[in-house]
């Protein structure tokens, strides 16, 4: 039971110093250009939340969402982030965005 313990209390540390560090998950779901959408692992976007996406960005900022905004949002991630990690998409991250 104490080795449990230690463990998610490690898991818990580096979750919380990757969040410190600028460590974000942003979720793209699938569309027309991204057919089966991604999940993907990025440092150095300001503004973002520790699990976003483009829509709920959008939603956020404007009060709704276009193809406009969520093509906007996500080239901005793109073009100041550094995308560390490239996942397959993920429904249930997706939907923790509240979009």
């Amino acid at each position: 039971m104490r080795t449990i313990f230690i463990i998610a209390s490690w898991i818990a540390v580096a979750v919380f110093a990757a969040y410190l560090a600028g460590v974000r998950i942003v979720v793209i779901q699938p569309l027309g250009v991204l057919p089966d959408g991604v999940t993907a692992i990025v440092m150095g976007v300001k503004n973002v939340n520790f699990i976003d996406s483009p829509d709920a960005i959008c939603i956020r900022n404007e009060g709704g969402v276009s193809i406009l905004c969520r093509a906007r949002e996500g080239a901005a991630i793109a073009e100041h982030g550094t995308i560390l990690l490239r996942l397959p998409y993920s429904e249930t991250l997706f939907k923790l965005t509240g979009a």
